[in-house]
């Protein structure tokens, strides 16, 4: 399925700071802590607990977060479908990124296990 360039420039101009709660609502609801979705975060991006403090607090894009971001090796090991897309078929990079960082967060509710969420290759 591909993503309309609109689609894509809506995500990159969406800041992390408005998504940020909501994931901490879903992972939270689900019995899961923020701890651990900080872990998934820092494996994902390479953010640290202050640099994502601050990223939140400057109110960054998606595009400016995954742009500061070091994304892990293993990041293309995540697959499967997030918001009906296929992750591995989505052209647009930085709409891949998001999407990616939406599935590893989706996973934690869903009470996978750390080391599979984290793909320890």
């Amino acid at each position: 399925m591909k993503t309309t360039p609109e689609h894509d420039e809506r995500i990159a101009k969406m800041t992390f700071a408005s998504v940020y709660p909501h994931y901490i609502t879903k992972v939270v609801s689900k019995g899961r802590t923020k701890e651990e979705l900080h872990q998934v975060i820092e494996w994902l991006t390479n953010f640290d607990d202050k640099k994502l403090q601050e990223l939140i607090e400057e109110k960054v894009t998606f595009e400016t977060f995954f742009k500061k971001a070091k994304l892990n090796p293993n990041a293309h090991l995540i697959t499967g479908v997030i918001c009906g897309y296929r992750i591995e078929e989505i052209e647009n990079p930085l709409t891949k990124q998001v999407r990616y960082l939406d599935k590893l967060v989706d996973e934690l509710a869903k009470g996978r296990k750390m080391e599979k969420i984290i793909r320890i290759a």
